[in-house]
């Protein structure tokens, strides 16, 4: 079984993150998304169940290795990153082409894995956005996983609602935070590491024109959130109820 596993290096969510130019200014503090930890354990332990090889795939600058180092110390068996200038800036469905364009290159993938949402950007539309450009069905936001090498199938909950669902094999999936709960690794995991391959790939090696790439959405606007001013706090001694309702009404609220 061949299995992908798509990861992205996102500025750290503790970090100070700015934005300059319409862009997030990337730095030293940016790590593996959190959530595509959970990706890449679901992979890597489709491999260990079913047999088969897993491929980190990140799009991104050379410092973008670091995210697929990450995979690798998880258990990923190699990597492979696509780095060109003409990509900065790029939108979720450029992306989406571009990694489609690159797992299409590696060849005969069986799954591809992603988390539910990057830290960053949160529009968790990439799953969707990849599988189309794919061709795939996906089963989306799994917090369960079974495959028998053949068929996957999931569970999701939302909301009062568990579904079950199942697809043969190609299939793209995403899991969310609560599918399992990522391997943290070791010395012996994190030196083997440095000795799997890592390929880097432009544009010119996917045979794509960046020209047919353009973002179709822009950012126009960003803000620091308001500081949250400190409450009020109201002793009720009896009264409490009153007081409350006469600072709604003076707020405006009622």
């Amino acid at each position: 079984m061949k299995i992908v596993v798509c990861v992205k290096r996102v500025p750290d969510i503790n970090s100070d993150r700015r934005i300059e130019g319409g862009r997030v200014v990337r730095g030293p503090e940016d790590v593996l998304n959190e959530l595509d930890e959970n990706a890449v354990e679901a992979a890597v332990s489709l491999a260990e169940q079913v047999g088969g090889t897993v491929t980190a795939l990140t799009m991104g600058p050379p410092a973008a290795v670091d995210a697929l180092r990450r995979a690798l110390q998880m258990g990923a068996d190699d990597a492979v990153l696509v780095s060109d200038e003409r990509l900065a800036g790029s939108d979720v469905v450029a992306t989406a082409r571009v990694l489609g364009a690159a797992i299409t290159r590696l060849g005969d993938v069986d799954a591809v894995v992603t988390g539910m949402a990057t830290m960053d950007g949160l529009t968790s539309m990439l799953p969707d956005a990849l599988a189309a450009v794919l061709s795939l069905p996906a089963l989306t936001l799994a917090a369960s996983v079974e495959c028998d090498g053949r068929t996957l199938r999931v569970t999701r909950t939302l909301g009062d609602a568990v579904e079950t669902w199942a697809t043969d094999l190609p299939a793209l999936l995403s899991v969310t935070d609560q599918a399992n709960q990522p391997r943290i690794p070791n010395f012996r995991t994190m030196t083997a590491a440095r000795r799997k391959p890592v390929a880097t790939w432009g544009l010119d090696d996917l045979g794509l024109d960046a020209v047919d790439l353009r973002p179709a959405v822009a950012l126009l606007d960003a803000r620091r959130r308001p500081l949250r001013r400190e409450g009020v706090i109201v002793t009720d001694t009896g009264d409490g109820g009153r007081r409350l309702a006469a600072w709604l009404a003076e707020k405006g609220v009622v």
